[in-house]
């Protein structure tokens, strides 16, 4: 096959010197908006440091065996279920067992945060993208992006706008966790029947009130499904999170992968499947 590599030599030599600086390109743009763009950089790590900060110390403020009943009766208000409460009060003591309590309140801190952005942003969006079929096809390839782009690539721009810690894991969390409740709102809304659409319109309804009376509504269990995938994908970047200086469950992951501590590192990791199977059977909502 040299042949063909002969043939195709010059062709490919004007393609490779001819690359496309795309990475110069972000690099301009990312030097651009730090040199320009600081103070206000500073202040929105100042303000989501504070809230991450508060929500900590509010957490860390409540004994354990409280907040272990206090998320009991959380469970028992979503799912009315002894068995799911006995399963949460079980897994949170484990959590408590194993000695990473405080690590635990930390990347929940995170998850709690970072979920209530995305769905912040993320129903709205869906919605929107649900009554305009444009918009969601503009969307479509930039949420591809962001959930295909390696996560590591997240925090270089992160780490370089905010600096070490927290904040940075929670923009990159964001970043890459924000499709999920789009497309999820998005497929709640647009697969409401027409029927039911129809008869709302028969009887009336405006728009805003089809929207919240019925669309909603009929969606409410993919919209959950929204929360529940943030809530996975927020978890799993709890370890690359670590890297970068915040704190939370993921520490002793990157310490054990530091160490090559077997033990360590399936102790810790095992608890974020735990914290993630606790979290998913409280929130999940099933269609009537």
């Amino acid at each position: 096959m040299d042949f063909l590599d002969d043939l195709f030599e010059p062709v490919t030599d004007i393609v490779t010197d001819t690359k496309i600086p795309v990475g110069k390109w972000a690099k301009t743009v990312f030097d651009w908006l730090n040199a320009h763009g600081g103070p206000v950089f500073d202040f929105i790590g100042s303000v989501l440091g504070w809230v991450i900060d508060t929500m900590l110390d509010i957490l860390d403020a409540i004994p354990a065996p409280l907040l272990i009943v206090l998320l009991v009766a959380f469970a028992w208000a979503m799912q009315r279920s002894w068995k799911i409460c006995l399963l949460v009060a079980a897994g949170f003591l484990f959590v408590l067992n194993q000695g990473y309590w405080d690590e635990m309140l930390q990347s929940l801190t995170l998850i709690l945060f970072s979920c209530a952005v995305c769905m912040a942003i993320g129903v709205p969006l869906g919605i929107a993208a649900a009554h305009r079929p444009r918009l969601y096809a503009a969307m479509s390839p930039v949420l591809d992006l962001m959930q295909t782009l390696p996560t590591f690539v997240y925090l270089i721009p992160a780490i370089v706008f905010f600096g070490l810690g927290m904040v940075p894991g929670l923009i990159a969390t964001v970043v890459f966790v924000l499709p999920a409740p789009i497309r999820l709102t998005y497929l709640g809304v647009s697969s409401t029947p027409a029927a039911l659409l129809e008869a709302s319109t028969a009887f009336g309804a405006t728009k805003s009130q089809t929207l919240w009376k019925v669309e909603l509504p009929y969606a409410l269990p993919q919209i959950m499904a929204g929360l529940t995938q943030a809530i996975m994908l927020s978890l799993s970047m709890v370890v690359i999170a670590a890297m970068v200086g915040a704190n939370g469950l993921g520490v002793p992951v990157v310490r054990a992968l530091n160490s090559v501590n077997t033990a360590l590192g399936f102790e810790s990791g095992f608890i974020i499947v735990v914290v993630a199977i606790l979290l998913d059977r409280m929130l999940k909502v099933e269609r009537k």
